[in-house]
C-alpha cells in the first residue's frame, strides 16, 4: 500500500508544501493522512481508492464526497463539516481543514442531533441533481421481508402487501432535498467546542432527513456499533432535531418517522457492512445463520428493529398491520433464539 502522502504540484500550489505526515486508520476504500504544512498549518489529506471496487465507483465516491462537503460548507458558524481546501480529481485526493476532536462526551446526542438537523437544512429544491437521490428499499426488499416471515412460519396478515407497497411510494425521495450525510455513525462525528462536525461524506445524498433522524430509534443501521437509545434521551434528541429544523426552515419536518424506521427494517443490506451490500439477500440468511457485524449479530439488530416498528405502529394509520407482523416476527426470533442480546445503550458508544 502506498504510504507516502499524495501531494502533487496542483495541491502544493493551492495550500503549500507538506512537511510532516502521518497515515491514519481508515476504511479499505480510502487512505487518510494528517499533514503539517511548511507554514505550520495542519490539514487532513484523503485519497479515495478502488478498495476492490471498479475505478468508476471510486471516481463516483470521490465526486460525491467533495460535492457533499461543499454543500455542507454553506453552514454559517458553527460549521457542520470540515472545509474543502483543495482537490486533485485525477488522483482522487482532497485536502480538508483539520478539525480537533475533543474526544469522549457523556451527553453526546443532543449536539449530534442539532448538527444533523443543521446539515439537513442546508439544501433545498434548487439543489436537485447536485447529489444522487437517497436510495431506499425496493419492492424486492419488501418481498424479502415477507419471505422471512414465511420462512419462520409467521403468518402474514392480510393487507401487509398493500401497506408495504404504499410505504415504498411514500419513501420516494423526489419531493425531498435535505442534505443527507449517508453514514452518520460514531466515528464520523467530531466533537468541537462549537458543535459536532461530520466527516466521510462518500454516501452523501439528497432526500428526507427523517431517514437519518431514524438512526436513534432503529439502532444506527449503517454502523458496526449498533446501539439502543432509551426513552428520555430519545425524546430529547428528536425534539432538538425538530426544533432546530423548524428554526432554520420555518416549517415542521416533513414525513413520518415510522416510515423511515420501516425503510431500514425491510432492507437486508442494513444488516451488513458496506462491502457486502448488494451481494445477497441478507434477510434470507437470518433463519439459518446469525452473522456478525462488529460486536452485534444480525438477529440482534433485527429483533431491535422489529420491536421499534411494532411499538411505533400500534395506532398507526398506514403501518398498523405491518407493525403486528413485526411484533410476531420479534416474538418468533426470541422464541427460537432466547439468548439474543438487546442492543447496547447509547452510553456504551465507542470513542475514537
Amino acid at each position: 500500500m502506498l504510504k507516502r502522502v499524495p501531494f502533487n504540484e496542483v495541491l502544493r500550489a493551492a495550500v503549500g508544501a507538506p512537511k510532516q505526515s502521518k497515515l491514519l486508520d481508515s476504511s479499505p476504500r480510502s487512505r487518510v493522512w494528517r499533514v503539517r504544512l511548511a507554514d505550520g498549518q495542519r490539514v487532513v489529506v484523503k485519497q479515495i481508492t478502488d478498495g476492490g471496487d471498479a475505478a468508476a465507483d471510486a471516481d463516483t465516491r470521490f465526486a460525491r464526497e467533495v460535492a457533499g462537503l461543499r454543500l455542507a460548507g454553506r453552514a454559517s458558524a458553527p460549521a457542520v463539516a470540515p472545509a474543502v481546501l483543495a482537490t486533485d480529481v485525477a488522483s482522487r485526493v482532497m485536502v480538508l481543514e483539520y478539525v480537533e476532536d475533543l474526544g469522549r462526551m457523556d451527553d453526546w446526542m443532543p449536539g449530534y442531533a442539532e448538527s444533523l438537523a443543521r446539515l439537513h437544512a442546508l439544501t433545498g429544491p434548487a439543489d436537485a441533481g447536485a447529489l444522487p437521490a437517497w436510495s431506499g428499499p425496493t419492492a424486492a426488499d419488501a418481498e424479502s421481508f415477507l419471505a422471512l416471515a414465511r420462512a419462520l412460519d409467521v403468518p402474514v396478515p392480510p393487507g401487509v402487501d398493500d401497506e408495504l407497497g404504499a410505504l415504498l411510494g411514500r419513501l420516494d425521495p423526489a419531493p425531498h432535498h435535505a442534505l443527507l450525510h449517508g453514514d452518520p455513525c460514531p466515528g464520523n462525528d467530531l466533537r468541537t467546542a462549537e458543535g459536532v462536525r461530520f466527516v466521510d461524506f462518500e454516501r452523501a445524498a439528497l432526500g428526507n432527513g427523517l431517514v437519518e433522524l431514524a438512526y436513534f430509534r432503529i439502532g444506527f443501521p449503517t454502523c458496526w456499533c449498533a446501539m439502543s437509545v432509551t426513552a428520555a434521551p430519545l425524546a430529547e434528541v428528536e425534539n432538538v432535531y425538530r426544533t432546530t429544523w423548524r428554526t432554520l426552515t420555518g416549517r415542521d419536518v416533513p414525513g413520518d418517522l415510522a416510515d423511515a424506521c420501516a425503510a431500514w427494517l425491510i432492507q437486508g443490506d442494513a444488516l451488513v457492512e458496506r462491502a457486502h451490500r448488494g451481494t445477497a439477500d441478507h434477510l434470507a440468511r437470518v433463519p439459518t445463520e446469525d452473522f456478525t457485524w462488529g460486536y452485534i449479530t444480525a438477529r440482534e439488530r433485527l429483533v431491535h428493529r422489529l420491536g421499534v416498528l411494532a411499538t411505533m405502529t400500534r395506532d398507526h394509520d398506514h403501518l398498523h398491520t405491518t407493525g403486528k407482523l413485526a411484533a410476531a416476527l420479534s416474538a418468533r426470533l426470541l422464541d427460537h433464539w432466547p439468548t439474543l442480546r438487546p442492543l447496547p445503550t447509547q452510553d456504551t458508544r465507542p470513542w475514537y
